[in-house]
């Protein structure tokens, strides 16, 4: 029998001729290439004349495919356009089929054909394609607490066979639960490729625990090996939520606030997003003032120390909180430009007001002294009085008051003399207080000359020395005239041309009227003990030359200063 004749008989007879090998499975992946062994193709058929591969199409009828003959080691391929091209037959008879689609997933036969007998070995193809990463859509920008909320679409496309979608919260799966998690699904095939698309859409009643919380879905599917599974990338949502309370405080750049600070008072709602207004209370007033968040007060005073509250725009929700102002005011009196005279009194209070209590400091010139009390104004009372104040714990707060105290007093002057070591000279020593500085001058009445000072002192406040020399060739008188705006004082003072010693008169350093009392005593006694030697030294001279009497008048000075000096002699003697 001829072999098409016998491939007939045995088709229509196949029933009746199958060996029964028993039916396989081959798993293949999408787009690779699928290997469907014949069972026995490895056996040797004694008698073997071909072999032929065919399909099963759903009406259980065959297409076949491929056929290769046993004796002349030959393959031909049937006209089946879904395989042209895609089709290899080994040796074996193993049937491989390159880029494997969903098409492809078919019952598959391979018949081994005898001159006796025809053997059927039936394969099972299934493919499988696995889908590509989910991926969370549509998402929100934000859920809010008490609603059920779109969380968004996971969509997994191009799998094979069907797939399934789960959510997570934080890698618990969500189940459905009525009016909180809420699940729907769909899926859609291309009828192209035969692939599907999954989506499965989820609705989730957030509250303030979903902070931060990472929704994601997952995608199960089959692949030969058995189930497998992929995940998305996780999303995070921002949570909106209202506010349940509101605080206040404020912003200011130093831990404390003094007057004429700048402060910014700051309220704010715990929800999500925060509210962007709200009502301002400033100290003893009702009606709130709408602003931001932020409430500048510039240069604050004060009076604004007190409670400072907030709220909602619906009243609700009041915090509040305390500021204090700290205020430092310093009064000083007398202040500025003060005149007075010597020996007046002078009543000063340096008195401050504060937030807190406070010290005050004094200090002159520089130096910290203790509170003055002026009963009895001398020159060296005279000077820059500073009564200081501060606040320690407020930076910044720090006041001061000055007090120019000038003394005035009319001139006062004292003289004395002495003669130089040279013998010839005489020194005038003048020594004067008083405020403003007098002017000095002094003049030889003999001749009406004004003598020049040559030498200027400042003994202390108000008090100044100076020194004029003369070389007399005669007895003679000076006059020191000491002026200012409250006065004028002279003093005169007889110089002798005689070269007798002098002891020189102590100047006066104090100033206040004990002193002056103690040097007019000194000078008397000086005045008398120059006498004294003056009488002894003439007394001596005339013992010595009394027939030249007249010309010691000359040598010691005019008559009057001889009478005098001839008195002081007698007096000795006596």
């Amino acid at each position: 029998m001829a072999a098409s004749a016998l491939l007939t008989v045995c088709v229509l007879c196949a029933a009746t001729l199958r060996t029964g090998f028993g039916l396989h499975t081959v798993s293949a992946i999408y787009g690779e290439t699928i290997d469907i062994p014949c069972g026995r193709g490895q056996e040797k058929l004694d008698g073997l004349l071909f072999g032929k591969w065919k399909y099963e199409q759903p009406d259980e009828n065959a297409v076949f495919v491929a056929t290769r003959s046993a004796v002349k080691n030959r393959t031909s391929f049937d006209d089946v356009p879904e395989y042209n091209g895609r089709l290899d037959l080994s040796e074996n008879y193993t049937l491989s089929i390159s880029n494997a689609r969903i098409t492809d997933e078919k019952r598959f036969v391979c018949m081994l054909i005898t001159g006796e007998n025809v053997f059927e070995v039936p394969t099972l193809v299934r493919v499988f394609k696995p889908p590509s990463k989910p991926e969370i859509i549509n998402q929100p920008t934000f859920m809010e607490t008490g609603k059920l909320n779109i969380v968004g679409d996971c969509v997994s496309k191009d799998s094979y066979p069907d797939a399934n979608i789960t959510w997570y919260r934080n890698g618990q799966v969500l189940l459905p639960i009525d009016g909180v998690v809420s699940i729907e699904w769909s899926k859609e095939r291309n009828s192209t490729s035969g692939l599907h698309n999954i989506r499965s859409s989820l609705q989730y009643m957030s509250t303030k625990n979903d902070i931060d919380a990472r929704f994601s879905c997952a995608v199960t599917y089959y692949m030969p090996n058995g189930m497998a599974l992929m995940e998305s990338d996780p999303v995070i949502f921002d949570i909106y939520y209202p506010t349940e309370k509101v605080t206040i405080h404020v912003q200011s750049p130093k831990k404390t606030i003094k007057e004429g600070d700048n402060i910014t008072l700051k309220c704010i709602g715990n929800g999500n997003p925060p509210p962007q207004e709200f009502l301002f209370y400033l100290p003893g007033q009702e009606e709130g003032i709408r602003s931001s968040s932020a409430y500048l007060i510039n240069d604050i005073k004060r009076n604004a120390t007190g409670d400072y509250k907030c709220s909602l725009l619906n009243k609700v929700m009041i915090a509040s909180t305390m500021v204090t102002v700290h205020y430092l005011d310093l009064s000083l009196t007398p202040s500025g430009d003060i005149t007075k005279q010597i020996g007046d009194s002078l009543s000063v209070s340096c008195i401050p007001s504060a937030s807190k209590n406070v010290s005050v400091t004094w200090m002159k010139n520089q130096k910290i002294l203790t509170q003055p009390a002026f009963t009895n104004l001398q020159y060296r009372d005279s000077g820059v009085y500073e009564c200081e104040t501060s606040l320690l714990e407020v930076d910044g707060l720090r006041r001061k008051k000055t007090l120019r105290l000038t003394v005035e007093g009319k001139p006062r002057i004292k003289l004395s003399k002495k003669t130089n070591p040279d013998g010839k000279s005489k020194t005038i020593f003048y020594e004067v207080d008083g405020f403003p500085k007098p002017e000095v001058q002094c003049v030889s009445l003999s001749n009406g000359l004004y003598l020049n000072k040559t030498e200027e002192i400042t003994l202390s406040n108000g008090k100044y020395s100076a020194k004029i020399i003369i070389s007399p060739e005669e007895n003679v008188t000076i006059t020191c005239s000491a002026e200012n705006k409250l006065g004028k004082e002279s003093h005169s003072l007889n110089i002798s041309a005689i070269s007798i010693p002098e002891p020189l008169e102590p100047i006066d350093t104090s100033g206040d009227s004990n002193d002056h009392a103690k040097l007019i005593v000194g000078i008397v006694v000086g005045l008398l003990l120059a006498a004294l030697v003056a009488g002894l030294a003439y007394w001596i001279y005339v013992k010595r030359s009394s027939p030249a009497s007249k010309h010691v008048g000359k040598e010691l000075g005019n008559t009057e200063e001889n009478k005098k000096l001839e008195e002081n002699n007698h007096k000795s003697e006596a």
